[in-house]
């Protein structure tokens, strides 16, 4: 599975961004996909994740209510919308694909990664 993010930009305080990663291949129904982001100077972190069906999903404690994760299995893409952006948002947004039906946080279940794009909240 390739994946391509896209949707990154520059967006004051308290707008909305939505991030979009395509991916190839025929099984992208058979992943649970997530987004992750990585701070400058700071480690990757889990931010949400869907299950390959769609109907489930799971988000980091700071980003609910605020972002909403989900799939078009028909467009093999998933997207992540993003409103009321703060500026402790700014990061490079992955998304993953992890070789399971089990959504999961862990870093180290995903199996494949987007080249990432930069998301800088002013404030």
């Amino acid at each position: 599975v390739q994946l391509q993010a896209s949707g990154g930009g520059l967006v004051q305080a308290g707008g909305s961004l939505r991030l979009s990663c395509a991916a190839s291949g025929r099984t992208f129904s058979s992943y649970a996909m997530g987004w992750f982001r990585q701070a400058p100077g700071k480690e990757r972190k889990f931010v949400a994740a869907v299950s390959w069906g769609g109907d489930s999903t799971i988000y980091v404690d700071s980003v609910k209510g605020r972002f909403t994760i989900s799939r078009d299995n028909a467009k093999n893409t998933v997207y992540l919308q993003m409103n009321n952006l703060k500026p402790e948002d700014t990061a490079v947004y992955y998304c993953a694909a992890d070789y399971s039906y089990i959504m999961t946080g862990d870093i180290w279940e995903y199996d494949y990664w987007g080249q990432g794009t930069q998301v800088t909240v002013s404030s």
